[in-house]
């Protein structure tokens, strides 16, 4: 897409965020999660954690001026990944067959690159607090340490930024400096200047292998410079990358990238509906009904496939501040919804996952899937009397159908098994 036209698309992309949005106001104070990632990490040390990021807005004379609108920015966080090129952003997995709690990248898309559709920062701590300890204050010492460490990891090495990115380059300034500079708080060191909305999903070691291969395929499009990235925020942002890398685990369907822009206008990711959109894939999907979970394909595919669905114990939503003493970026921070005005039924499942302690409460997750697990096994009626009351199910489909009805109660078995385990274990890590 030519520059002009671009502009235009994400011009018309803001505009249609305004027209349709909705913001819920949020007390940080006491959300940031009620279960620590160690004991986390320990139940499911394979996880991916999809972030919607607010607005970004640096104070005046601090460096490069940096502001992001409303609609935010989304990231992703995989736990077991680990860069696997010093000289250009590829991952792998780590070496550990149980990942420590450095074995693990955060992943952002940025429009400044050219040849990159990613970047990975490695540890979580320095991903999205650049390393900065918690209560302490973000000086101009702290934000310094942290676009040193960034540039010693080497996390932009092989990338290269639009030209048009250094416009606003102070003379006394070298590029490479700059490129760290615009990228604090968006590529690295989150909770520098943005609040995060977090959505964490268990995965298994051959799923993360999904993402991975995902994520390195993408970026060979750009690497040879045959072809370069161009953001545009109706058809292939920040979202379309975090989505169908999980998409690519079974999560749920693809969205497709560099759709027709007259049809991307009306129905394109935004950071804020797809965490929401998680949290609802993992905890209420309507996993107790099969015709549903039939008629869904992603939900489908991953039952064919073995014993993993979406709709699970361990999805817990994550509430997180952007550092409040804070004397580089404002904290008076945005996030809105691309929602419905009428219906808003972003606004009401938000409201819901802030209300009950089972979104962001690991042992209340747990012992609600362990409930549901049971009733629906209390349920269960044999396959024949299944069929005889659901006659939507025709007879070409009832071979296939036999061997979901099948992969569907094994796996409710697993699971609850699955379950009984992880609370003993969480009951036994409490003080």
């Amino acid at each position: 897409m030519g520059a002009r036209l671009h502009r235009w698309a994400c011009a018309l992309g803001s505009s249609l965020w305004l027209a349709a949005c909705g913001t819920t106001h949020v007390d940080f104070a006491g959300r940031a999660g009620a279960t620590s990632d160690e004991v986390y990490a320990s139940l499911y040390p394979y996880y991916a954690e999809l972030c919607a990021l607010s607005e970004v807005a640096k104070k005046p004379g601090l460096g490069a001026e940096i502001s992001g609108g409303t609609g935010g920015h989304s990231v992703l966080y995989l736990s077991g990944v680990c860069r696997a090129d010093a000289h250009y952003p590829t991952v792998r997995l780590c070496d550990t067959a149980v990942p420590g709690p450095d074995d693990g990248v955060g992943i952002s898309a940025n429009a400044h690159f050219e040849n990159a559709n990613w970047v990975a920062t490695p540890g979580r701590d320095f991903f999205f607090r650049g390393d900065l300890p918690a209560h302490e204050r973000l000086t101009r010492a702290a934000y310094r340490h942290a676009q040193a460490k960034a540039s010693a990891m080497g996390i932009l090495n092989g990338v290269v930024f639009h030209a048009e990115v250094f416009s606003d380059r102070p003379a006394d300034m070298a590029e490479r400096d700059y490129m760290y500079e615009v990228s604090v708080a968006t590529d690295y060191a989150i909770a520098f200047g943005r609040d995060r909305y977090c959505g964490r999903i268990p995965m298994t070691r051959a799923r993360m292998a999904k993402i991975v291969r995902f994520l390195n395929d993408r970026n060979a499009v750009y690497r040879t410079g045959g072809k370069d990235f161009e953001w545009d925020v109706l058809r292939n942002n920040c979202s379309h990358l975090t989505h169908n890398a999980l998409a690519a685990a079974g999560v749920w369907k693809e969205w497709e990238i560099d759709r027709p822009l007259l049809l991307a206008a009306f129905d394109f990711p935004v950071p804020k509906n797809e965490f929401v959109n998680l949290i609802w894939q993992t905890n209420d999907f309507p996993s107790s009904n099969l015709a549903t979970l039939y008629a869904d394909p992603a939900e489908r595919q991953a039952l064919s496939a073995g014993d993993w669905v979406p709709t699970g114990p361990g999805g817990l939503a994550e509430f997180e501040a952007a550092i409040e003493a804070n004397d580089l970026y404002e904290t008076d921070l945005r996030l809105i919804f691309y929602d419905d005005p009428i219906f808003g039924d972003y606004q009401r499942r938000f409201r819901r996952i802030l209300a009950d302690r089972r979104y962001t409460d690991l042992a209340a997750n747990l012992r609600y899937f362990a409930a549901l697990y049971s009733e629906i096994d209390g349920r269960r009626v044999p396959l024949e009397t299944y069929l005889a009351q659901h006659p939507e199910i025709g007879a070409e489909q009832r071979p296939d159908f036999t061997s979901f009805y099948t992969n569907f109660y094994d796996n409710i078995v697993r699971q609850s098994a699955r379950v009984r385990a992880a609370l003993t274990a969480l009951a036994r890590a409490s003080p």
